[in-house]
């Protein structure tokens, strides 16, 4: 990667693209680069005194189109512990819901002179498309099925800090696969970092084409978790499902929900992911999501905010550099 210029009144090395769009055309060090400056993130978020001044004077926009808990949250709290000023647009009571379209809402809220721009949308593509309309930095908060980004990042982070790498693991990602954005960014980012990764679910749950990916796919699920270090557990996304996937959520429960019979198949110290919201007793049993030792659950969510924390101070670097690229 060509190197780029720095400032030494910035807390990480400038990244070189202007938005962060997704997994799909980032490199080994680029992934890198922003876990190296995440795990710094980390050890700051466990001190006493978690404010840093990276982005004093720099305005992030959080514009989410589909409810959140954890993105949105963890996304206010690192522009707000990096010093940045915070909106949070609430779209139910904003001019779309009266008729205002994605580009007229991007050319009003570019009119504002943001620095950083927040986007989760139900639409896949509909990010890249804002992203073209508008001069500051766009992160992508989950578009439709397409891509989440930073849970990937967020997911890596946890799995390095554990393990002390990706390359060389085998990780399954079990569930509704066919749905999930973070399916899809997880899948991009441990290809690209050397890890071996599976698919285990029902056929009707399985996106076509995934095997052209470099996934093994799985619907028996204990072999599919059979050695493997991480089973990362997705839940049933039915906002997304026109008609039926599954024949009840009884059954899948028992045939695809993670308990520690099936968990049994794994290594003995795999650990065990979900990006949540979870459906206990669905896809995972309570036991299993609350196993001290195995369940990297709460970590996730912690990792969320150092993730959050360092996409936001990489990408704010990039405003007005000539060199900047789009992603």
């Amino acid at each position: 990667m060509t190197p780029q210029p720095t400032s030494d009144t910035r807390s990480a090395p400038s990244f070189r693209f202007r938005h962060l769009l997704g997994i799909e055309g980032l490199s080994r060090d680029d992934i890198t680069q922003i876990l190296d400056v995440s795990d710094g993130y980390a050890q700051t978020n466990r001190q006493a005194d978690k404010n840093v001044d990276h982005m004093v004077g720099r305005t992030v926009i959080n514009l989410f189109f589909e409810n959140s808990t954890r993105t949105r949250t963890s996304f206010e709290l690192a522009a707000k512990r990096l010093g940045a000023d915070v909106i949070n647009m609430s779209v139910s009571t904003s001019s779309i819901k009266k008729g205002e379209t994605l580009i007229d809402t991007a050319m009003t809220l570019n009119a504002m002179h943001p620095d950083v721009l927040v986007v989760r949308h139900q639409d896949s593509g509909s990010v890249h498309l804002l992203a073209e309309k508008v001069n500051c930095s766009v992160i992508n908060a989950g578009d439709g099925s397409h891509e989440h980004p930073t849970q990937a990042l967020l997911d890596a982070l946890t799995i390095r800090r554990r393990l002390g790498r990706l390359e060389g693991l085998t990780v399954a990602i079990c569930g509704d696969v066919a749905h999930s954005r973070v399916a899809r960014s997880n899948i991009h980012l441990l290809s690209i970092m050397g890890a071996r990764v599976r698919a285990v679910a029902p056929p009707t749950l399985i996106p076509p084409g995934l095997d052209r990916m470099g996934v093994e796919v799985h619907h028996d699920m204990r072999k599919g978790i059979a050695d493997c270090d991480i089973v990362m557990m997705l839940r049933l996304q039915t906002e997304r499902m026109q008609g039926s996937y599954v024949p009840s959520i009884r059954e899948y429960f028992q045939i695809f929900g993670l308990d520690y019979d099936k968990l049994g198949a794994a290594k003995p110290d795999a650990l065990i992911m979900h990006p949540g919201p979870m459906n206990r007793g669905i896809e995972i049993d309570t036991d299993v999501a609350d196993d001290i030792d195995r369940s990297l659950i709460r970590e996730q969510v912690e990792m969320g905010v150092a993730v959050r924390m360092a996409c936001l101070d990489l990408l704010s670097g990039n405003q007005t550099e000539p060199w900047a690229k789009n992603q």
